[in-house]
């Protein structure tokens, strides 16, 4: 039975009323992302992600989206307990109707600069024409229905202010689909982390990051997460010093 709490040094996840529990994914992601001023976190479950990019960036302000009801009352909660309540806003919205909401007044440029972001995360529901969890809430977290790879960049880039960053983690085998859908939609790759449960082992996950603006040259770097069982390698440890006790 997991937890009903994760501490971390600067806050606590309480995640007792959420399907999705602290995993890996989601903390690489928030240690790995970009920031800036503005920022949106996508699907934010717990609040995880939306606390680590306010502990990273001190100068942003967050806002944290999520279709859930239960989630949201989660994620209000561990935000309302944490030393960065003041700069981040949990809303119960689908994406679908956040980016609706938001696209009438970047469309006519009325306050659009408040409209947009300069960082967008997400850890994506990524299973496509899979069984589905027993579970309704955990099969709306984990799968791809209610919010598509379609849905999804048509939104980022409605949403992406135009230096702004939009950074993800998905399985390896859903990588390819990812991109050509960031291809669609005028995304380009400008950073990519392929990461390994172990040495010697083929990637399992990738971290990346697409902007408007192309990169002259694609960051590519490599990750372990562990040396050993229970061992964090040298660069998990060193990405995520500023989280883990």
């Amino acid at each position: 039975m997991k937890n009903s709490f994760f501490q971390f040094k600067q806050f606590t996840i309480h995640q007792d009323r959420c399907a999705m529990k602290v995993g890996t994914d989601g903390t690489l992601l928030g240690a790995w992302a970009h920031g800036g001023s503005r920022v949106l976190d996508i699907g934010t479950g717990t609040g995880l992600l939306a606390l680590m990019m306010a502990q990273r960036f001190p100068a942003s302000q967050i806002t944290a989206i999520d279709i859930d009801c239960e989630a949201c009352v989660q994620a209000r909660q561990n935000v309302a307990l944490s030393p960065f309540s003041d700069r981040v806003e949990v809303l119960h919205k689908s994406l679908q109707q956040f980016c609706d909401e938001n696209a009438y007044s970047i469309d006519n440029q009325t306050d659009s600069l408040s409209r947009t972001f300069d960082a967008i995360v997400c850890n994506p529901p990524f299973f496509v024409n899979s069984l589905k969890a027993p579970d309704a809430q955990r099969s709306i977290a984990r799968h791809a229905d209610t919010l598509t790879y379609a849905q999804l960049f048509r939104a980022v880039s409605i949403l992406l202010s135009p230096r702004g960053e939009f950074s993800a983690i998905v399985p390896f085998d859903c990588r390819e689909a990812f991109m050509a859908e960031a291809f669609l939609h005028a995304l380009h790759l400008v950073r990519l982390c392929a990461v390994s449960t172990t040495p010697n082992r083929p990637p399992r996950r990738y971290l990346l990051s697409f902007s408007r603006q192309p990169a002259s040259e694609v960051e590519r770097t490599e990750g372990v997460i562990q040396t050993a069982p229970n061992v964090r390698s040298p660069w998990y440890q060193h990405l995520t010093a500023d989280f883990y006790l």
